[in-house]
């Protein structure tokens, strides 16, 4: 059964109303990581699905998790990418509801092990409101907005809208002439900077971790790597204590991710 989110959600204060209800089933602690929200149409291009992967990936190897609506084609890559414990989706419908049916495995899995929100209650079904509504809240949780493929006319842009009045960055793909014609005019309408190079963009969220590492306070602050005496006011020896398990390394006085 799902249960209320039982404090308020900081990102969600940008929305035009914060929800007056939000259900959730899975690990709220999700919420507290760095987030990044990314759209797309519901049929992508074999090149849009590949670099969809590739951007969920690296940004998981960061300790992002990616936000997302749990529909077909480009949401769903990007959950299955990121592993269902690096995810939120969000749903249009009650959390009882596996919808679209054609993802139901995966929504089940994010809510073993990642996190299912809602602002509506279980027994609910979807309609076209309500994913306007979804579309809202998946936006407002990230950081930053990334529309890897749409047209014109294409919900994603309606979601461009909500992240341009929340004040922030949208992200897209460089596609060829007469493709994804939806981002193509965000680029020459100066709404959206283009990811031109994977790495240097998922860099921004600090360094890929490729052991498995606790992605806790300590190394979400590390990630941004701060100097050695920010560390030790924060968090005391266990600095030197990442230090000799090889988690972390200090040089020139800077505390630096090394896993």
């Amino acid at each position: 059964m799902s249960q209320m989110v039982p404090h308020t959600v900081t990102e969600l204060e940008s929305m035009r109303k914060y929800p007056p209800e939000l259900f959730y089933r899975g690990d709220l602690g999700l919420l507290k990581r760095p987030k990044v929200s990314i759209v797309g149409t519901r049929t992508p291009s074999l090149y849009t699905q590949h670099i969809t992967e590739e951007i969920a990936r690296a940004l998981a190897k960061r300790g992002v998790c990616i936000v997302s609506g749990a529909a077909m084609g480009v949401d769903a890559l990007a959950h299955r990418a990121a592993g269902a414990d690096n995810t939120i989706a969000v749903l249009g419908c009650g959390l009882d509801i596996r919808y679209p049916v054609i993802n139901s495995d995966l929504i089940a899995s994010i809510e073993r092990k990642g996190l299912l929100l809602s602002p509506f209650n279980d027994g609910f079904r979807a309609t076209n409101w309500s994913f306007v509504v979804r579309n809202e809240l998946v936006v407002a949780l990230g950081e930053i907005l990334v529309v890897t493929e749409a047209d014109l006319k294409s919900g994603s842009l309606r979601s461009v809208e909500y992240a341009l009045k929340m004040g922030k960055k949208v992200y897209v793909l460089p596609h060829r002439l007469g493709e994804s014609r939806g981002t193509h005019d965000l680029i020459v309408n100066g709404d959206a900077e283009v990811i031109w190079d994977i790495e240097v963009f998922a860099a921004q969220f600090g360094e890929a971790v490729e052991r498995e590492v606790p992605k806790d306070d300590f190394f979400y602050f590390c990630q941004k790597m701060p100097t050695l005496d920010e560390a030790l006011a924060s968090f005391g020896e266990r600095v030197y204590e990442a230090e000799l398990e090889g988690v972390v390394a200090i040089r020139n006085g800077i505390v630096r991710l090394t896993c």
